[in-house]
């Protein structure tokens, strides 16, 4: 058996799907005191939110077609723009109700890490 080091990353006791993640990183965005729900982001300020996401649960980092399917799937709506307009070349509207079910699962996570 290989002795861990300190770079190596920890396994994760449970394994996170793609749901969870983006909720997780959208409940964050909100939890950074931005506004999410019904605004026409650009992909690229959800980026971070969802680098974030994946490190916390110790995961791969989405791409953007399996971001934006995921929040497609989840009800926000998507739609994709030019690629000379943005490196992401996608924007997303979260309505409310997913962005309150984002922000309620985002502070049940961060209590059980407390």
């Amino acid at each position: 058996m290989r002795q861990p080091t300190f770079f190596d990353k920890e396994e994760s006791q449970h394994t996170v799907n793609a749901e969870e993640l983006v909720l997780y990183a959208l409940g964050d965005f909100q939890g950074r005191g931005k506004v999410l729900a019904e605004r026409d982001l650009p992909l690229d300020r959800l980026r971070g939110a969802l680098r974030r996401a994946a490190d916390s649960f110790g995961v791969e980092e989405l791409d953007d077609e399996r971001a934006v399917t995921t929040l497609g799937a989840l009800g926000a709506a998507v739609r994709r723009v030019p690629a000379f307009v943005a490196k992401h070349p996608f924007r997303v509207i979260v309505p409310t109700p997913l962005a309150e079910r984002a922000r309620l699962f985002h502070k049940e996570k961060i209590a059980r890490q407390e």
